[in-house]
C-alpha cells in the first residue's frame, strides 16, 4: 500500500511539473490567456459633451441611481440625453467610460448625440 502511495505522489509530481513548465528546462509553451482591453464607453470628449445641469434642473429625481445619493440643489450633474436621467459628474463618467447605457433606463447613447447628422433641406 505504501508503494502504491509513493508512486502516485512521484507521478502527480511529474504532471505538475510537465503542465507549467518547470523541472524540464522549457518555458511554457502557451503564455497565460489576457482578457482583451475592450473599449466599450464613451470617450473623454464625448463625456464632456454631456449636457451640465445643477441638481435642482434635474427633471426625474435627485437621486444619484449609480451611488444611491442625493444630488445637491447647487451640486454640479450630468443628464442623459433622450431619456433625462441626471447623475453626480464623477458618478456618470466613471459609469459611462466602461459602457455606453444610462445606468437606470439602459438606453443607449449613440454617437447620433456626439455627432448630429446634417438636416440640409436640399
Amino acid at each position: 500500500m505504501t508503494a502504491v502511495f509513493l508512486v502516485y505522489i512521484c507521478l502527480l509530481c511529474y504532471a505538475a511539473s510537465t503542465n507549467n513548465g518547470t523541472g524540464n528546462g522549457q518555458e511554457d509553451q502557451f503564455p497565460p490567456p489576457v482578457k482583451p482591453n475592450q473599449h466599450n464607453g464613451l470617450s473623454d470628449s464625448d463625456l464632456e459633451k454631456l449636457p451640465e445641469v445643477t441638481g435642482k434642473d434635474l427633471i426625474l429625481g435627485s437621486d444619484c441611481a449609480i451611488c444611491l445619493d442625493e444630488i445637491e440643489n447647487q451640486q454640479p450633474a450630468k443628464m442623459i440625453p433622450g431619456c433625462n436621467h441626471g447623475f453626480h459628474l464623477h458618478c456618470i463618467h466613471a459609469w459611462l467610460s466602461k459602457q455606453p447605457f444610462c445606468p437606470v433606463c439602459r438606453a443607449k447613447i449613440g454617437s447620433e448625440f456626439f455627432h448630429p447628422p446634417d438636416n440640409d433641406p436640399c
